[in-house]
C-alpha cells in the first residue's frame, strides 16, 4: 500500500492545482483538461504533469483501490466528491492507455509479421551465398559494433588525381532557419544539429579539390517573425581563394509555401511539390550556366543530389528522377523509429500522433527516399540496424545479399537496396588552437588572487560558470545538451550527489540550453529543469554544480576550453544517442569522455579510444566511469593524447574524402548521356509577318544549323516562304513542323473522364475542344501549346481522339500509360526512346510482373479477380484489368509488399478503379511535365493542368506544385481514389495545400468558363 500512499499525494496535488486553475477561470473547470489532448503544450501546467505522473507510474490496480476506499470514507464535502469523481475520470484514463498501447503493439506485430514474410520470400528467390561469396567487411547484426566501417578497397578512393574535375553538388534540408552566420541553434525544434552540419558540410564540400560549387537549397522565409536575412534568395558561405565565376558554396533560398509566415516541419509537407518545382528551375539554369562556363556549353548536371531529413530527401528523390542524376540520404531523425516510441508510450493514439506530428506522410517520405536512394549516410552502425531496419524498404541481410551478387555479376531478379554507408560527421577544428591544449594559466588568472586585476582578457562565459562554485579549482565535469527527458541529465545528478568521493574531487556543470522563465518553458523541458533544481536541494549540492541560464551558442567552445583547462571529463549520459557530436567537439579540445553505450558513441569511442561508456540507467556505473578519470591523472592523460591523436578521423576534409569516395562508387545513373536542354533560336520575322505566329504557322527545324545551333539566314527565309506557301494550300490544316521550345504557355490535359465501366464518355470529348479553343483565343495556337497526360495506352488514346474533332498534330505531346510513354505527334508516332531510358531506374521489368498479380490480390477473393491486359502493356508498364466488384489492395498497402520484396514501382489504378498500372518508380505524369519543362526550357509557372474534381490514384499529384491547376467541376463522375490511402495512412491535406493561390476552381468545363480562369491567370 505504500505505492497508494504516493497515488494519494498526486491526487491531493491534482486537486490543488485544480483549485487554483479553477479560481481563475471563475469555476469553469472541465475534467476535459486531464486529457493528454489538451492543446497548450507550451506552457508548464501542473495538473496536466501530476494526471500523466498517475498514469504512467501506477497499475490501474493501484488506482481502483484508491477509488474504492475514497468511496468507503467519503463524505459531503465538496473535496471528497471531487475526489472520487476525478478517481474514476483517471483510472478510465489508465484503462484507455492501456488500451491502445494493446491495440498498437498488436497492429506493429503484425506488421512485422509481414515485412518478416516479405523478406523471406526474397531471400528465397536469392540462392543462398557461399562463405566464399561473403564480403570480408559483412558484419553480422546479431553481433556488437566492432568499429567505424572502412571504406572497401574496390571503391576509388578520392585523391589529388580528381582535383581537375569541376563537380557541382546539390544538398537540400528544407526546413528550419538556415544562414551561414549566427546560425540562431536552438531557436525552435527545426533549427538544430542538422542546421550546423548542412552549413558545415556545404564549406567543407566546397574547398574539397574536384568540387567546383555547392549549392545548399532550403526554403525562404519572408515572415516578419525572422531576421530579414532568410528572406535573401542568395547568400554565399565560402569562395576559395584560388576561385572564380560562380564556384564556391552558397545558400540558395527557394520560394514555397506562404510567403509571410514561418512554419513547422510538420506543415510544410503539402508544399512540398512547389519546392520541388523551384528548385529544379534553379538547378537547370545553373546546369545551364556552368556548361557554358566550364563544359563547352554542354549542361554541367548536379554529381549528386543530397537530401538532409524525410522532407529535403522526397525533394531530392524527385529532383533525381526528373534529372537522372544520383541521390543521396541522410535522415538525421527517422519518423518510424519515433512512431514506435510515441505507440509503447501510450500517451496519444495513432490518430492524435498523425495529428499532431504528420507521422505517416513523413515515414511515406522516408520510404520513397529508401526507393530512390543510391546511397544513406548515416553516422553509426546502430543507425543502420535497429532504425534504418524498421522500414519496408530496407532490410541488413538483403542489401548485403544483393550487393555481393551484383558484384560477382549474379541476377539480382529486379530487387534493389539502397546502399548504406557510415560516414561520421566532420568537425570544424578552426577554432581549437594550440594554446588550448596547453597549460592552465588562464584558469589561474580566473581564480587566483590577482583575478579581478587580469580576468578581463578571460571568455565572460567562465565567470558565469565559476561563480557558482565553492573551490573552483577542482575539476569539471562537464554535460551539454537541451533539457530533455531523454538526455537523461537527472540520473547524472543523481550519480554526483549519491557519491560522495566524486563530491570530493570534482564539479559539475550542467549546460541545459537557455532559459528564462522555468514555467513559461515547453512541458518536457520544465519538468526536467525543475527536477534538476530539486536534487541539487535534496543533496544540497550547492557550491558543486554549476547550471548557468544563459549562454551563446558561439560560447560552447569557451565552455570546452574551460573544462580542459581544469582537466575535467565530458559526459552524454543520454538514454539513447544517435551519434554524439558533443563527444567529438569535447575531444577536440583534449577533454576524455563518458558517454552511453546505446547507440553511436559506441562507434565514436572506439575510433578515439579516448573514454568509457555506461549504462545510462546505471548510476553507479556513471560514477565510477568518472571517478575514475578524474582520480586517475596518468589515465586522464592517455586519454587526452589518444583523442588528440585519433581526432582527425573526424575532420571535414576526411568525411568529404570518404563521402566523394562513396558517391562514386554508387553512382549508377548519368544523365549527361540522356538529358539535354533544347536550344531556343530567334526566328527573324520582318513586322508585317509577326501576326503570323497566330494563325499557327510551324517551322521545321531539319534545316541547315551554324555551329552555335541558329538557322542560316537564307535557309531560314526560304523557310518561312515554303511554311507560308503550305499553309496556303493546305486548306487550313495546321502543319506538324514546330518546334515546342518556342512556347509561351503550356496547357497539359489531365482529365480521367471514365464511365462506371472505365470507358471514355463524351465529356472527356467536349473538353479536348473547350480547352484548346479557350487557350487559342487568348494567345494564339503558336504561342500556348497542349500535352495530353492519360493513364490510357496509345491506341486507346489515338480512338478517343478521333471522336473529338481535333488533329492529333495539334498536341506537342502524348503522355500514356500514367506517364510510362511519350509521343510527340508533330514528330512521328514512335516512343521517346530518350525518355524511356531516362525512367528505367531501378525497374525490375518481368520480374514483378506475376508477383504484382498475387500481391494486389486479397486473401480470399478470387484468383481471377485481377488478370493480366495484355493490349495496353508496354515495357515500361504492365497493365492489369480488375474484374467489376472484385476487391484489391490499395496502393499504399499494395506498394509496401512490394517495398518488403525489394521491388520499387510506381502503381496507378485508372479508368474507375477497372485497371492497374505497375510502372518504373518515376515514371508518372507529373514526373513527365517536368521532364518536357527541362528539355523544352519552359518555366513551370507557365503550365497550367487541368484536372477534374477527382481521377486516377495519381490525382493528388497533380495538383500542387508551381504550374496553375484548373478543376473543372462536373467533368469527372468515376474516379480511384477509393483505392489510394489506406485508413492509417496519411490524408489529402497533407499533399495538396488548402489556399494555394495556384489552385482553381472552374463551374463548368465549358469554353466560355475555361476562358475567364485562363484570363484570370494572366493567359491572355
Amino acid at each position: 500500500m505504500a505505492g497508494n500512499e504516493w497515488l494519494n499525494g498526486y491526487l491531493e496535488a491534482i486537486l490543488d492545482a485544480g483549485s487554483n486553475t479553477k479560481k481563475r477561470s471563475d469555476g469553469k473547470l472541465s475534467i476535459a483538461k486531464f486529457e493528454v489532448k489538451e492543446k497548450d503544450e507550451k506552457l508548464f501546467n501542473p495538473t496536466r504533469y501530476f494526471v500523466e505522473e498517475v498514469v504512467n507510474s501506477f497499475d490501474e490496480s493501484d488506482l481502483h483501490r484508491t477509488w474504492i476506499k475514497v468511496i468507503a470514507t467519503r463524505n459531503t464535502r465538496e473535496r471528497s466528491n471531487r475526489l472520487e469523481n476525478m478517481c474514476w475520470r483517471i483510472w478510465h484514463l489508465a484503462r484507455k492507455k492501456k488500451q491502445i498501447a494493446w491495440d498498437d503493439a498488436k497492429r506493429l506485430a503484425k506488421r512485422r509479421i509481414e515485412r518478416e514474410q516479405g523478406r523471406n520470400e526474397a531471400a528465397d528467390d536469392l540462392s543462398e551465398l557461399s562463405e566464399g561469396e561473403k564480403e570480408k567487411g559483412d558484419i553480422n547484426p546479431s553481433e556488437s559494433v566492432k568499429e567505424i566501417s572502412r571504406i572497401n578497397s574496390d571503391i576509388h578512393i578520392w585523391t589529388e588525381e580528381d582535383k581537375a574535375r569541376r563537380l557541382y553538388i546539390v544538398l537540400i534540408s528544407v526546413h528550419g532557419l538556415v544562414r551561414g552566420e549566427n546560425m540562431e541553434l536552438g531557436r525552435d525544434s527545426d533549427t538544430g544539429g542538422q542546421v550546423k552540419y548542412v552549413v558545415e558540410l556545404a564549406r567543407a564540400l566546397a574547398e574539397t579539390k574536384g568540387v567546383h560549387r555547392v549549392d545548399l537549397l532550403t526554403r525562404q522565409i519572408t515572415s516578419p517573425e525572422v531576421d530579414f536575412t532568410y528572406g535573401e534568395p542568395i547568400e554565399m558561405l565560402s569562395c576559395p581563394s584560388d576561385g572564380s565565376g560562380s564556384c564556391g558554396s552558397y545558400i540558395i533560398r527557394i520560394p514555397c509555401g506562404p510567403r509571410d509566415k514561418y512554419i513547422p516541419k510538420e506543415s510544410l509537407w503539402p508544399h512540398i511539390p512547389e519546392f520541388v518545382d523551384g528548385a529544379l528551375h534553379h538547378i537547370v539554369n545553373m546546369a545551364r550556366a556552368l556548361g557554358e562556363q566550364e563544359n563547352g556549353g554542354k549542361p554541367n548536371w548536379p554529381y549528386v543530389i543530397h537530401g538532409h531529413y524525410a522532407d529535403a530527401g522526397e525533394v531530392a528523390a524527385k529532383l533525381a528522377g526528373a534529372l537522372n542524376v544520383p541521390m543521396v540520404l541522410t535522415g538525421h531523425s527517422l519518423g518510424r523509429n519515433k512512431f514506435e516510441q510515441l505507440l509503447k508510450q501510450g500517451r496519444l493514439s495513432r490518430e492524435d500522433i498523425n495529428a499532431t506530428y504528420r507521422i505517416m506522410r513523413r515515414i511515406e517520405a522516408e520510404e520513397l527516399s529508401l526507393d530512390a536512394a543510391d546511397m544513406v549516410v548515416t553516422s553509426t552502425r546502430q543507425e543502420i540496424e535497429e532504425q534504418w531496419g524498421l522500414y519496408d524498404g530496407f532490410d541488413v541481410k538483403l542489401e548485403r545479399k544483393l550487393r555481393v551478387r551484383r558484384r560477382r555479376g549474379v541476377s539480382c531478379y529486379g530487387r534493389n537496396m539502397p546502399r548504406m554507408v557510415v560516414i561520421p560527421p566532420g568537425m570544424d577544428f578552426s577554432n581549437v588552437t594550440a594554446q588550448d591544449l596547453e597549460g592552465d594559466g588562464d584558469l589561474k588568472s580566473l581564480v587566483g588572487s590577482e583575478r579581478s586585476q587580469n580576468k578581463k582578457h578571460l571568455p565572460p562565459i567562465w565567470s558565469e560558470i565559476m561563480r557558482f562554485f565553492t573551490n573552483p579549482h577542482k575539476p569539471m565535469i562537464l554535460a551539454l545538451s537541451r533539457p530533455d527527458p531523454k538526455k537523461n541529465v537527472t540520473t547524472l545528478l543523481k550519480a554526483f550527489g549519491e557519491c560522495q568521493h566524486l563530491r570530493e574531487l570534482a564539479n559539475l556543470t550542467l549546460i541545459l540550453g537557455n532559459r528564462d522563465d522555468i514555467e513559461e518553458m515547453p512541458n518536457s523541458s520544465s519538468i526536467v529543469l525543475s527536477t534538476v533544481l530539486k536534487l541539487i536541494d535534496k543533496y544540497d549540492l550547492y557550491g558543486q554544480v554549476a547550471y548557468p541560464k544563459h549562454h551563446k551558442q558561439s560560447e560552447v567552445p569557451d565552455i570546452y576550453r574551460l573544462a580542459a583547462k581544469t582537466k575535467g571529463v565530458f559526459i552524454n549520459p543520454a538514454l539513447v544517442e544517435p551519434f554524439g557530436l558533443t563527444l567529438i567537439e569535447a575531444t577536440a579540445y583534449g577533454l576524455p569522455v563518458v558517454a552511453t553505450k546505446n547507440g553511436g558513441p559506441v562507434d565514436i569511442l572506439k575510433a578515439l579510444n579516448n573514454g568509457l561508456l555506461v549504462d545510462p540507467h546505471d548510476q553507479k556505473a556513471i560514477a565510477d566511469a568518472l571517478l575514475k578519470l578524474v582520480a586517475e591523472k596518468n589515465l586522464w592523460f592517455e586519454c587526452r593524447k589518444s583523442g588528440l591523436k585519433n581526432i582527425h578521423r573526424f575532420s571535414w576534409p576526411e568525411h568529404c574524402r570518404n563521402y566523394l569516395s562513396h558517391v562514386e562508387h554508387c553512382r549508377n545513373r548519368h544523365p549527361t548521356t540522356r538529358l539535354e536542354i533544347m536550344p531556343i533560336p530567334e526566328e527573324p520575322m520582318s513586322d508585317s509577318l509577326r501576326d503570323v505566329e497566330d494563325v499557327s504557322l510551324r517551322f521545321s527545324m531539319e534545316g541547315d544549323l551554324k555551329i552555335n545551333g541558329e538557322l542560316d539566314a537564307v535557309t531560314r527565309q526560304k523557310e518561312l516562304i515554303e511554311a507560308i506557301t503550305r499553309r496556303a494550300a493546305s486548306s487550313g490544316k495546321p502543319s506538324a513542323n514546330y518546334f515546342p521550345g518556342r512556347r509561351q504557355w503550356l496547357c497539359a490535359i489531365a482529365i480521367d473522364c471514365y464511365n462506371s465501366t472505365g470507358d471514355w464518355t463524351e465529356t472527356f470529348q467536349a473538353i479536348i475542344k473547350n480547352v484548346m479553343q479557350a487557350a487559342c483565343s487568348g494567345l494564339g495556337l503558336g504561342r500556348i501549346g497542349f500535352v495530353l497526360l492519360t493513364g490510357s495506352s496509345l491506341q486507346e488514346t489515338v480512338e478517343a481522339l478521333k471522336c473529338c474533332q481535333v488533329n492529333i498534330e495539334a498536341f506537342d505531346a502524348l503522355v500514356c500509360n500514367s506517364g510510362s510513354e511519350m509521343y510527340y505527334p508533330w514528330r512521328d508516332m514512335v516512343a521517346d526512346v530518350d525518355y524511356e531510358a531516362h525512367i528505367e531506374y531501378r525497374w525490375p521489368g518481368e520480374n514483378v510482373r506475376s508477383m504484382v498479380k498475387r500481391l494486389a490480390t486479397i486473401e480470399g477473393e478470387a484468383e481471377d479477380d485481377i488478370v493480366n491486359y495484355v493490349g495496353a502493356c508496354s515495357s515500361r508498364c504492365y497493365s492489369y484489368r480488375v474484374k467489376p466488384g472484385a476487391k484489391t489492395r490499395r496502393i499504399d498497402d499494395l506498394r509496401q509488399r512490394l517495398r518488403m520484396r525489394g521491388f520499387r514501382c510506381n502503381l496507378v489504378y485508372t479508368h474507375a478503379a477497372s485497371r492497374l498500372n505497375v510502372l518504373p518508380l518515376f515514371a508518372s505524369r507529373i514526373q513527365a511535365l517536368r521532364y518536357l519543362s527541362v528539355i523544352w526550357g519552359i518555366d513551370l509557372s507557365k503550365v497550367v493542368v487541368f484536372v477534374g474534381e477527382r481521377g486516377d490514384t495519381d490525382y493528388e499529384d497533380l495538383l500542387a506544385g508551381l504550374h496553375k491547376t484548373l478543376i473543372l467541376r462536373g467533368a469527372v463522375e468515376h474516379g480511384s481514389e477509393k483505392l489510394l490511402h489506406s485508413g492509417d495512412g496519411f490524408k489529402r491535406e497533407d499533399v495538396v495545400p488548402e489556399d494555394s493561390p495556384n489552385i482553381m476552381f472552374v463551374e463548368s468545363h465549358g469554353a466560355h468558363d475555361i476562358s475567364a480562369a485562363l484570363e484570370t491567370l494572366g493567359i491572355k
